[in-house]
């Protein structure tokens, strides 16, 4: 092998390197504004059952489930 080819394939090896990179942080990117999206989308739903449910759901704190016996007879 000559020099040449050596310094070829490290070249190659480098771009690869560099385009799976940029792929990694664009993919990091997409998933984390998803990640927002779901939350924002979360946050509304829940101020909108939350509202709706108001009286029924009194005596709880946030999305932990009602163990209470015969909580829809009150």
């Amino acid at each position: 092998m000559t020099s040449t080819q050596k310094s070829g394939k490290s070249d190659q090896r480098a771009a690869r390197k560099a385009r799976l990179a940029a792929a990694l942080r664009e993919n990091l990117k997409r998933r984390k504004d998803q990640a927002r999206q779901r939350a924002l989308e979360g946050k509304t739903a829940r101020a909108g059952a939350s509202s709706q449910d108001g009286e029924a759901n009194a005596g709880t704190t946030g999305n932990a489930p009602d163990f209470r016996r015969n909580h829809n007879e009150e």
